[in-house]
């Protein structure tokens, strides 16, 4: 099983909503400090509606069920996302690079270069606020940063289970000629100029010093702009026959191992690539898939996992749920019966209200006009606060206390 609401749910509402719209949304959750909203309920029933509607893979009688099926989780589903977001959040997960990045790249798929154009285009086409956007993305990628750093990174393959696998389904790697490359980045994207000049440059020196005897490895995590793989040394994996583009392949399958390109002038900048193996056709010796044996025994144990992991966090959450909604994954004797909304949160609130209180939570991750003066006073201001409130000190202000 997979939680389709952790995947970037980028599918976006079609109802037009106007900026200066006050909406009044009703509470249909609470998640420790932070709310589920009828809204963002409504939101992705209507995706899920969408997304099945247009999968060709069930069949035209089956929709009705598949989308009922579905439904009776929406609520579980949010409260996941939800623990997931708290948990990245007290953890200090940072993924404000990828957020605009992956603007950038919307941006660029509609064919606009103005921050401005892109939010009326975001708010006319799609009926949706930016914020909302980039809020949406922010939280899938904290998500599933957690379940790589709490789950995944724990899910053990031993070298023994890889290898009985191997040896028993070895008519599954029997393989075409392929190479293992490394990358290494030097990003132009946006730039004009001297700001290109100086990239440039970089690029050409960051070649040579490879050339030169310098790890490339070392070379790509100091100095790739490639997100994806720079933290591994730039390693992109195996390339078989015909899987890259041809002019690319001319350039590395008939080189030896070690051998590195010149500079590659790419879309998105200067490129270097290197060959780290040679694998010729036929059966695949065992560390070329070691990897892909790992990552296929690895699946069948990921979903229970992650179930496991979201079970404990409901466990040490403060979760209440208002009466005709269910949360199907519960954790059993846990109580999350609505109090009484009159003394903890209104049962209705304005979206503005809503922005404003998760905005507070995130401020810190996004860099402010005066840098990082502003945040660390941001901060150290909110450490004092908990300080106080655990000697007794000021009660916190009833904007801080809503929170």
């Amino acid at each position: 099983m997979r939680l389709s609401l952790l995947a970037l749910c980028f599918v976006i509402a079609t109802t037009p909503l106007s900026a200066a719209t006050i909406i009044v949304e009703e509470l249909i959750a609470k998640v420790n400090g932070d709310v589920i909203l009828r809204s963002e309920y409504d939101d992705f029933l209507r995706d899920i509606r969408g997304e099945i509607t247009r999968d060709e893979r069930v069949a035209p009688d089956d929709k009705s069920n598949a989308i009922n099926d579905r439904e009776k989780n929406i609520l579980s589903d949010l409260i996941d996302q939800r623990l997931l977001v708290q948990r990245g959040e007290e953890a200090g997960v940072n993924v404000e690079g990828q957020v605009l990045r992956q603007r950038d790249t919307i941006m660029k798929q509609m064919d606009i270069d103005d921050i401005d154009e892109f939010e009326n285009a975001v708010a006319e086409r799609y009926g949706m606020l930016i914020e909302d956007l980039m809020q949406r993305m922010r939280e899938s990628y904290i998500s599933n940063a957690v379940l790589g750093q709490e789950v995944g990174s724990r899910i053990v393959i031993s070298r023994e289970e890889i290898e009985a696998h191997y040896a028993e389904h070895k008519d599954e790697y029997t393989r075409s000629e392929g190479v293992r490359l490394q990358e290494l980045l030097v990003s132009t994207e946006g730039l004009v100029g001297k700001e290109l000049e100086e990239k440039e440059k970089l690029a050409r020196e960051v070649h040579t010093r490879v050339q030169n005897g310098e790890p490339f490895a070392e070379m790509a995590k100091r100095y790739s702009d490639s997100e994806p793989t720079k933290q591994i040394g730039g390693d992109i994996g195996i390339f078989r026959r015909g899987q890259l583009r041809k002019d690319m392949e001319d350039l590395v399958f008939d080189k030896n191992p070690g051998y590195i390109t010149d500079l590659i002038e790419a879309d998105r900048g200067f490129l270097l690539l290197k060959v780290v193996e040679k694998y010729r056709e036929g059966l695949a010796e065992l560390e070329e898939v070691v990897e892909e044996i790992r990552a296929k025994l690895s699946e069948p144990k990921y979903a229970p996992a992650v179930r496991s992991y979201l079970s404990f966090l409901r466990e040490q959450a403060y979760i209440e749920i208002r009466p005709g909604y269910t949360d199907t994954r519960a954790v059993l004797g846990k109580d999350t019966n609505w109090s009484d909304p009159a003394k903890l949160a209104p049962v209705t609130t304005t979206r503005d209200e809503v922005l404003r209180s998760r905005q507070k939570r995130i401020l810190w991750m996004i860099p402010l006009p005066n840098g990082d003066k502003d945040a660390k006073a941001a901060r150290k201001e909110e450490k004092q606060a908990k300080k106080d409130q655990k000697k007794g000190g000021p009660a916190p202000s009833k904007d801080t206390a809503g929170d």
